[in-house]
């Protein structure tokens, strides 16, 4: 990709995301089942891999959904998820997104679980910012990378320029 420095390979982002499913699994050990939350697009990539990781390393039961919103004005627009909320009471439910910029998007996805009573919500990201504008932290991080507000960061997980890009 012209203009963009290559800051993860896919080998590396697939690294990434074996530690993190080894980190899902450790924190979790005493579970039988976790719910995997991608946010559309390439959140929900992220998601897929992971249970994909997690269903060869361990014997969670994972439960992928899916949730939807409007990343630039969540507030103006319907959150949905692609399975009914409620079969996550007293559960616990990861929500994956691929980078943590301003903490908007995770913000409104947190929101969208608050009237279910959860055993517990985390939030993972394949790339931090540390440039949150919002009370939202990642509990799970891939890749942690200090950049100014003017720098893009974009994540391919397809095709053959696979990887992470700063920009």
């Amino acid at each position: 990709m012209k203009n963009k420095n290559k800051i993860l390979s896919r080998e590396e982002i697939r690294n990434k995301l074996v530690r993190l499913a080894w980190q899902i699994y450790e924190n979790n050990l005493g579970e039988s089942e976790i719910f995997l939350v991608g946010i559309k697009g390439r959140g929900e990539i992220i998601c897929s891999e992971l249970s994909i990781i997690l269903n060869d390393i361990s014997s969670l039961k994972i439960n992928l959904g899916v949730i939807t919103l409007n990343k630039d004005q969540p507030s103006l627009n319907k959150i949905s998820t692609n399975f009914d909320k409620i079969n996550c009471t007293n559960k616990i439910v990861i929500l994956i997104d691929d980078v943590l910029n301003s903490g908007k998007t995770l913000m409104y996805a947190n929101a969208s679980f608050l009237n279910i009573k959860l055993k517990k919500l985390s939030n993972l990201v394949l790339v931090n910012r540390t440039h949150t504008r919002f009370p939202v932290k990642a509990d799970y991080i891939g890749f942690s990378l200090a950049t100014t507000l003017q720098e893009y960061i974009s994540v391919v997980l397809d095709g053959v320029e696979q990887g992470v890009y700063l920009s």
